[in-house]
């Protein structure tokens, strides 16, 4: 398969070029050529993902090395409308417009998420009128774009949190590094809230599998709620690093209405975790044409442990954001 990545040096985007790459498929990486060369030895090719007549460019240069045009898109990097009117361009219609497109949205796009809870695709997107200068209208919007331009070929892929070896989001990574470098670590209470994610290689994998089927629609791809819970994950994250020899910090149980009271932000200094009225709906995301589809989810024990494994390896401190007093490390 010829398949035009739109990304390709990012954090689900590599792991795209290696899940196409392992399926023996020939893969160009439109980047903005900040970031290197994308890995897996796809094709890069350089332009400007808001600008159709660059992306015209690129896919002529796709073109001219295969010998034909794309057999699909896979699109990881829409991070403005802009951006999927580009595509719906120069990518989406006309004569070398591919078969299949497969977009990355988020589960964002749903306008009452959070708090949710989302039992399926049916429940309602933002409208025109939302303000797209927000993320989650944004990618209502860019899906309204992109499937009105492929007549309602592209795959909407509504995803909830990605984690995984390469994640720069410091959501997971804080837990990791909080616990790797403190004796006491301050944590929120609520450790038995169910949640739901899913590993970046395990989504990229399956994205392939729907540019190679040519699948259509809106779909929520996330883990399904209760693959874990907060506190299972505050766990897997101590044990990874003792598992590497390193000694744990011990977790110090505040209420999370105080950490909040006390200036700590809920999913940014308390990543994963989320107040009470709205944690429970919240997760409740509703998977079943996913898993109809075949996105199977790996033990969120495996991504910590590999996770953790990749934050090892890089520059001390990269991943690191100044905490608020109400969660600096206890006497």
């Amino acid at each position: 398969m010829r398949l035009l990545l739109l990304g390709g040096t990012g954090f689900l985007s590599t792991h795209v070029t290696a899940a196409a790459a392992a399926r023996g498929h020939d893969v160009v990486a439109v980047t903005r050529g900040r970031r290197g060369d994308p890995p897996g030895g796809a094709r890069h090719v350089v332009a400007d993902r808001d600008d159709a007549a660059s992306l015209r460019t690129a896919l002529a240069e796709a073109r001219d090395g295969w010998g034909g045009p794309p057999d699909a898109v896979v699109d990881v990097c829409g991070f403005t409308l802009a951006g999927a009117e580009a595509a719906a361009e120069a990518l989406a219609t006309g004569p070398d417009a591919p078969p299949a497109y497969v977009y990355v949205s988020s589960i964002s796009a749903y306008q009452g998420w959070p708090p949710g809870p989302v039992p399926d695709e049916s429940t309602p997107t933002f409208g025109t009128d939302a303000d797209t200068s927000e993320y989650g209208p944004m990618k209502a919007a860019s899906e309204r774009v992109l499937a009105d331009a492929t007549g309602g070929r592209a795959l909407l892929v509504r995803a909830g949190l990605i984690v995984g070896p390469g994640d720069r989001t410091r959501r997971l990574t804080s837990w990791l590094h909080r616990f790797a470098t403190q004796p006491r670590v301050v944590v929120p209470d609520g450790h038995e809230q169910p949640l739901g994610v899913v590993d970046a290689r395990d989504l990229a994998a399956w994205l392939v599998r729907a540019a190679e089927e040519g699948w259509s629609g809106p779909v929520n791809a996330t883990g399904p709620v209760g693959m874990a819970t907060f506190g299972g994950v505050l766990d897997a994250c101590r044990a990874a690093i003792a598992a590497t020899g390193g000694t744990p910090g011990e977790p110090v149980v505040v209420p999370g209405d105080a950490l909040v009271a006390a200036g700590a932000r809920p999913w940014w200094d308390l990543p994963l975790w989320l107040p009470a009225d709205v944690a429970p709906t919240a997760w409740q995301v509703g998977t079943a044409r996913a898993q109809e589809l075949g996105l199977t989810v790996r033990p969120i024990d495996e991504t910590i442990r590999d996770t953790w494994d990749w934050l090892r390896a890089l520059p001390d401190g990269e991943l690191v954001h100044e905490l608020p007093a109400a969660l600096a490390p206890p006497a």
